[in-house]
């Protein structure tokens, strides 16, 4: 088990992570995101006993490590795998899984789980980024760490691979049984393979949720540019409901909002049909293969986003009909609220 209460690491005299706070389930992949520099791999190190802790504490089991009683990291049964592999180059596959261990029966149990049995002998240098990823990744799990920390474990790789390693790392976790943190940049990535994602900003967790929650439910306008790409329409909140230019709108009250209020939409939330008579113009476009992304300036001043498919084709200045299509509840912030 994993829990952090209070958790703040200073580097000399700038805080760069405040009072932190989350606890992982037994089996939960919890992932961090956030802006450059807001102490996602900061809060890794901690936790790995890499970096010392300002203030607060770390709950390792039966272990306890606070600033003044630190646990040493090679205490603390921790597992990790790096953006860059961190493999032993002189060290055949088979050698850098069993690293270390007495009993390689495990070791044969990720090898073959992993796709790796055909490469056991190979050195790292003759294998492609995903196989690199896989061996860091089997090594772990044949330790049997209580928790293990990935730090951009994906950031290396080309696109397609991301896509489809990301899910073979969930479900050897989820096999495993062990609990993991996960940091990224990809908010897709952090979207579609957590059980849980915590939104970092300036050092500080914004939010600690389910993707879903996160995604439709922002704490923030922070949290809401951050995951996604986000519109505010202006629009008037009465009970449920929220009256704008486009039509009404479900919605769902943050931080108290009422009255004159600001309604989050996302790109798909929207509809859009050419019409010389429609209530916008097309600002600019961009082409994605099945779908167009349009922005689209409405009469009244807000520029909104709209993705429709690639079948529907406008031109900038064009003038065109949008109109809210969504029928689940959308987060509705109070007007002029600090954009974060």
């Amino acid at each position: 088990m994993l829990k952090v209460s209070n958790l703040s690491v200073n580097y000399g005299s700038t805080r760069v992570v405040e009072n932190l706070d989350l606890a992982l389930a037994d089996d939960e992949v919890l992932m961090l995101v956030g802006p450059t520099g807001c102490g996602k791999t900061t809060i890794l190190q901690a936790l790995a006993g890499l970096i010392p802790i300002s203030r607060g504490e770390i709950l390792l089991g039966t272990r306890r490590s606070t600033p003044s009683s630190t646990v040493p990291p090679e205490k603390r049964n921790v597992g990790m795998v790096f953006q860059d592999f961190a493999l032993f180059p002189h060290l055949t596959v088979e050698q850098n899984v069993c690293f270390r261990l007495t009993d390689t029966a495990l070791a044969d149990h990720w090898l073959k789980l992993l796709g790796l049995d055909d490469f056991r002998y190979a050195k790292p240098n003759r294998l492609s980024g995903g196989q690199k990823q896989r061996v860091a990744l089997a090594r772990t799990l044949a330790h049997e760490p209580a928790f293990i920390l990935l730090d951009e474990p994906l950031s290396n790789l080309d696109a397609a691979l991301k896509d489809s390693l990301r899910w073979e790392i969930r479900a050897a976790l989820k096999t495993a049984g062990v609990p993991a943190i996960w940091v990224t940049h990809d908010q897709e990535e952090a979207l579609s393979v957590g059980d849980r994602v915590g939104i970092l900003n300036g050092g500080k967790l914004e939010q600690l949720d389910t993707p879903e929650k996160c995604f439709s439910e922002p704490a923030s306008r922070f949290v809401a540019r951050f995951l996604g790409e986000a519109s505010f329409l202006p629009g008037q909140l009465r009970g449920e409901q929220v009256s704008t230019a486009l039509g009404p709108a479900p919605g769902i009250p943050v931080d108290g909002a009422s009255g004159e209020v600001d309604l989050l939409v996302r790109p798909d939330d929207l509809s859009l049909t050419p019409l010389a008579s429609g209530n916008g113009v097309i600002d600019w476009v961009r082409y994605e293969g099945c779908s167009r992304l349009y922005a689209v300036n409405i009469d009244g001043g807000s520029q909104l986003k709209v993705r429709v498919s690639h079948e529907v084709r406008a031109e900038p200045g064009e003038r065109v009909q949008l109109a809210v299509t969504t029928t689940h509840p959308l987060a509705v912030f109070p007007r002029g609220a600090a954009p974060c």
